[in-house]
């Protein structure tokens, strides 16, 4: 045993869930992966990468880059033909797939300078070969790039990998057990990559003071000496090692019988996921339940435990559903059906790996004796991570209305009270018209502004900076041509010098950031203006999911500024901030006009390549301290002066306006629009006139 080894499965301190998730995959690999979801310092990644000690050792060809079976060898093999033969046997691999990855690294890279020169192949694998026959994981699945989760889909999809390059391809198998762990606070993940995932479970921490002393205690005992560590639940590894083997020698021989079918397909109807991969993934693994406690037949326990596992993420239908199941309306549909199952023996508990499991003793105890309640352990740096509670900003109060302010109550309330109104609920969320930022950017792969990006359509060709992205072969044969003749050469391939190369030069469509500077004061704290702009937000917030934008608001109200919602691409987060954003009081336009731009300011710092577009919504009105008016004119100078394409919403009303937010918008240099225009599927379209307004104003 090193020093570095990797912390024991069975020591992991509850988690049933997500163990079992794990175990079911592990015996029946058709059952096609687990998602994760969960908190930060919930051992998502420890308990993963545990995963992998367990697995049975692989038989390859010896010398075969791509792990093929000598039993049934490839027949497109690169390094083939094989011939069969005896082979090499060697632990499964568990590959990382890190989110900044690039796609050569996922799929392989031809060496194209080779192929041009030589005439021959020359292929470099990837990870998607290395993760053949093993585990693929990928840490932080919902911030992989587009580019790379098509890459996952087709291989998923196909169990093979294909690298085309300029004319040259190369295809070689990938079936691999696909694992994902995120955090669905930095955004949710596309549907069509969620839906590749067979199973997926929920991971929190728990909050009981025992269980965290227990994490803590074998997080720092692994810490101080990983070896002797793992030395003491070397006896418990191995006998769940042996468990899982005899529940794969028993999988073959486990009956799925028309009463457990019928059950199944009744439950996918009933909670009306998509297409028919539900119910095979759902059966594959009520299977593996049934041979993990080593029985030949499936129960109803097993139908139940497995949709519990296959159905939730396939269910939403749209970023705002509650992730989760019914489990009443589950065993409603369940218990609709006649008991017509076989008597199961008595076998190990089914509902998770502790009876005899991953445990060690028979109430879960291991080495150190004693039972265990269920609790997360920590991940690799240590003890879990506290989640906080988000502190809600102190109000200081706002100052006296003065009888002549616009937006001054009725009965103004004492000094340091905040005249606050009853949270209203957001309008329905509707479709949104696309809109996009002008000019052309090189931010983070997207769909909504043009970009220069690493994918997309090419427009032309130049020299690399740096290493070779995309080789642009006419360009390099153009460039390699006044030479070609120069000089005696022999063989089938170009002459080509490093300095003919030529990578392509491709537009694409990019993510950008919105932030929304709204209005929550009590000029603005009518029911239905409100809801009508939290309607909007959350229109556009799925709007930002589908395009992989991150939307932000400020909200200014009282005597100062908030963030309401911190920039981000999770719906679910900001959904919950809108539910509950407050109104009443003075308007501090200036407040929330510079609080927006130090927003801005640490996103540039952040993430420099993505583009903002400002959205103030507001009647214009400014109140509380000296010249609002005039100071908030200089935060939008400021903001305009730096560049940032805004769009001013006049949610002004009434027989009198005073035409204030079309000043506000005249010094963010950016156009104007009603409230009226804000309302149904209207406010993206008008955000577009941002890119006409910037036109007229380049002309």
């Amino acid at each position: 045993m090193t020093a570095s080894a990797t912390y024991p499965f069975t020591a992991v301190v509850g988690m049933d869930d997500m163990r079992l998730g794990l175990l079911l995959n592990a015996i029946s690999p058709s059952i096609g992966g687990v998602l994760v979801r969960g908190e930060k310092g919930t051992a998502k990644t420890t308990t993963v990468r545990a995963l992998s000690a367990l697995l049975p050792q692989v038989v390859t060809v010896p010398g075969c880059r791509f792990s093929c079976d000598p039993a049934a060898p490839d027949a497109t093999c690169p390094d083939g033909p094989h011939t069969g033969g005896e082979g090499d046997a060697r632990p499964a691999r568990m590959v990382e797939l890190p989110v900044g990855a690039s796609e050569d690294r996922l799929v392989g890279a031809l060496d194209i300078e080779r192929a041009l020169g030589e005439g021959v192949k020359a292929f470099e694998p990837g990870l998607l070969a290395a993760a053949h026959r093993g585990v693929l994981y990928v840490d932080e699945v919902n911030l992989l790039g587009d580019h790379l989760v098509d890459a996952l889909l087709d291989a998923a999809a196909t169990g093979a990998s294909y690298v085309e390059r300029e004319g040259v391809s190369v295809r070689h198998a990938s079936r691999f057990l696909l694992v994902g762990t995120m955090n669905p606070e930095e955004g949710e993940l596309r549907p069509q990559l969620l839906d590749r995932f067979g199973l997926t479970v929920e991971v929190a921490a728990s909050r009981e003071t025992d269980e965290r002393v227990e994490v803590v205690r074998r997080r720092l005992a692994y810490d101080e000496d990983p070896a002797a560590f793992a030395a003491k639940w070397a006896a418990e590894e191995e006998t769940l090692r042996e468990r899982i083997a005899a529940a794969r020698a028993l999988l073959p021989s486990v009956r799925l019988g028309d009463g457990a079918l019928r059950r199944i397909a009744a439950v996918c109807a009933g909670f009306e996921v998509d297409g028919m991969r539900a119910d095979i993934v759902t059966a594959r693994t009520a299977t593996a339940l049934a041979a993990w406690a080593g029985r030949t037949d499936v129960t109803t326990a097993d139908v139940r435990q497995a949709a519990l596992l296959s159905l939730p993420h396939r269910r939403r239908r749209n970023p705002f559903d509650a992730p989760g199941l019914d489990e009443d309306k589950l065993d409603e549909i369940l218990n609709g059906f006649e008991d017509d199952e076989p008597e199961p023996e008595p076998d190990p508990e089914p509902e998770g790996p502790d009876d005899g499991g991953p445990e060690g003793g028979p109430e879960g105890g291991g080495p150190d004796g004693g039972g265990q309640p269920p609790q997360d352990a920590t991940g690799p740096d240590g003890a879990p991570d506290v989640p906080q509670q988000r502190q809600e900003p102190e109000s200081t109060g706002p100052e006296p209305a003065s009888p002549e302010s616009p937006d001054a109550p009725e009965s103004a309330p004492a000094r340091g009270e905040a005249p606050e109104a009853p949270a209203v609920a957001a309008a329905d969320p509707f479709r949104t018209r696309k809109f996009d930022v002008p000019g052309l950017g090189e931010g983070a792969d997207g769909r909504r502004s043009r970009a220069r990006t690493a994918h997309g359509r090419t427009t032309g060709a130049r020299r690399p900076r740096g290493a070779l992205s995309k080789l642009h072969l006419a360009a390099t044969v153009q460039a390699a041509a006044p030479h070609q003749r120069a000089r005696g050469r022999s063989g089938a391939g170009l002459v080509v010098r490093r300095d003919d190369l030529r990578e392509a030069v491709r537009e694409g469509r990019e993510g950008n950031l919105v932030l929304f500077v709204v209005d929550a004061s009590g000029s603005m704290a009518a029911r239905k203006r409100m809801s009508a702009v939290k309607g909007a937000v959350l229109s556009l917030l799925l709007d930002a999911y589908q395009r992989r934008d991150k939307i932000g608001m400020v909200t200014f109200r009282g005597s100062g500024a908030d963030v309401a919602l911190p920039p981000t691409s999770s719906v679910d987060a900001g959904a919950a901030r809108l539910e509950k954003l407050p109104t009443g009081g003075r308007t501090p336009l200036a407040a929330g006009l510079l609080q927006a731009h130090e927003v801005l300011r640490v996103e540039r710092l952040r993430d420099p390549s993505r583009r903002p577009l400002l959205v103030v919504v507001t009647d214009g009105r400014a109140t509380g301290g000296p010249e609002p008016l005039a100071r908030a004119a200089r935060a939008a100078r400021l903001l305009a002066g730096e560049g940032t394409a805004s769009v001013v919403v006049d949610c002004e009303q009434g027989p009198v306006r005073l035409g204030l937010a079309a000043e506000l918008g005249r010094e963010l240099r950016g156009p104007v629009v009603t409230l009226d225009e804000l309302r149904a599927d209207s406010v993206s379209a008008l955000v577009r006139t941002v890119r006409t307004a910037h036109t007229r104003k380049a002309a």
